[in-house]
């Protein structure tokens, strides 16, 4: 599938002080909202409900941004507004800077055929037609042949796990692969956007984890735009680039799941996330130092040992010119280098260094660590140095906040 990376830095979606109130006069209620009120006090005051709360952010091409919150929290109104499901009350959402609630019913319809996929909680299946044309029914909607909406319904087929089902129906098919045919669908017309609207809470524990993982793989390949809806924190941490927790219709954080951890903005997102495994979604570049000092391959013995002894360190690391990591040179390699009257270190390098890349998460780099009698570094796609991870950094990443809490 091709790549439709947006121009220069266009947010993909864009929401602008949206809200929705469902009821007869939502001119009333918007005027509290504006004065401050709550979804409560202007529930009793009007008959009108808050659905969604003044949302603003940005979503960028290529991310997954998730909305979090709990039931009645605004997050699958808020989805479904952005593809005008639900029509806005009042605000802007922008899809590559063209704002779609200005959009005539025409201009609406191709916006959502090109641009936006969604999936839905409940697979939404028809049970009389075959897996296949299940995930060409779009682009039978939109008028291909046949024979080219079939061949796109088995690419995203076999995309998604699920050749050799493509004569199948519905009632033949675990939820799992409902859910799989549920996506192939949403990706059989190649749209920028994907939404995807509590996609996986329906499924048991096992086959959920399956599709969490079966996403990230596919999104590793296809690279879209996802906005995902969830109340399952364990999820939107897994699955997100950034998340977006809202309370009452309204957005009260927006971050990395590590920064909603470890920064929560109030008491509310405090007790949300108390109970998570902070090491699960600590990564390596959270508990990464940068390294004291390193020496190069150019350079000699007698340097690498002055550097270790000015800094009181018994090792130091290795790196080319261009600061890609070579490995570790202890004190007595570089004596013995010395003794020899060698004029670089090259040939006494320790290679064999752990090494985890950035988003490693803390999980992982535990029994890494446990294993190791060196200092663990942090390598970037390119090889070079991020940093490195001791013991102590990891134990105290895994520590909330301490005394400032």
């Amino acid at each position: 599938m091709g790549d439709k990376r947006s121009d220069g830095n266009l947010p993909k979606v864009k929401v602008e002080n949206l809200s929705k109130v469902f009821g007869d006069h939502p001119e009333k209620a918007i005027e509290l909202l504006n004065q401050g009120y709550s979804k409560d006090e202007i529930l009793s005051k009007t008959k009108q409900t808050i659905g969604v709360n003044n949302a603003n952010f940005e979503v960028h091409s290529q991310e997954t941004f998730v909305l979090m919150g709990l039931s009645g929290s605004g997050k699958s109104t808020l989805m479904r507004c952005i593809n005008r499901l639900i029509e806005p009350t009042i605000g802007k959402v922008l899809i590559d800077g063209e704002d779609i609630l200005q959009a005539d019913k025409e201009n609406l319809r191709e916006i959502r055929r090109k641009k936006l996929g969604m999936v839905f909680q409940r697979f939404a299946l028809f049970p009389h037609k075959t897996i296949l044309d299940n995930v060409g029914y779009g682009l039978e909607v939109q008028g291909l042949e046949l024979q080219e909406r079939r061949g796109a319904s088995q690419k995203v087929l076999d995309m998604v796990g699920l050749k050799g089902y493509e004569d199948s129906y519905p009632a033949q098919l675990s939820g799992g692969m409902q859910q799989r045919v549920g996506l192939a669908r949403a990706l059989a017309s190649d749209p920028d956007i994907l939404l995807m609207d509590e996609a996986f809470s329906a499924l048991d524990p096992l086959i959920r984890k399956e599709m969490q993982d079966e996403l990230l793989s596919l999104q590793a390949k296809m690279n879209k735009t996802i906005i995902f809806v969830t109340h399952d924190l364990d999820e939107a941490l897994k699955i997100g680039d950034r998340i977006a927790l809202m309370k009452d219709g309204a957005i009260v954080q927006i971050g990395s799941g590590e920064e909603i951890l470890t920064h929560p903005a109030n008491e509310y997102v405090r007790k949300f996330v108390e109970d998570v495994d902070i090491s699960r979604v600590l990564t390596a570049e959270g508990v990464m130092k940068s390294p004291s000092t390193t020496v190069t391959t150019k350079d000699g013995p007698r340097l690498a040992l002055r550097r270790m002894k000015e800094l009181g360190i018994s090792s130091i690391f290795v790196v080319s010119r261009d600061r890609k990591f070579e490995g570790l040179l202890t004190a007595e390699d570089a004596l013995e280098a010395a003794e020899a009257q060698k004029d670089t270190i090259k040939d006494y390098i320790t290679k064999d260094i752990p090494r985890v890349s950035p988003g490693t998460p803390l999980t992982e780099l535990i029994p890494i660590i446990a294993d190791s009698k060196y200092p663990v570094v942090v390598i970037s796609e390119d090889g070079t140095l991020q940093g490195i991870i001791i013991r102590g950094a990891v134990l105290a990443g895994m520590v909330r906040k301490g005394e400032d809490d």
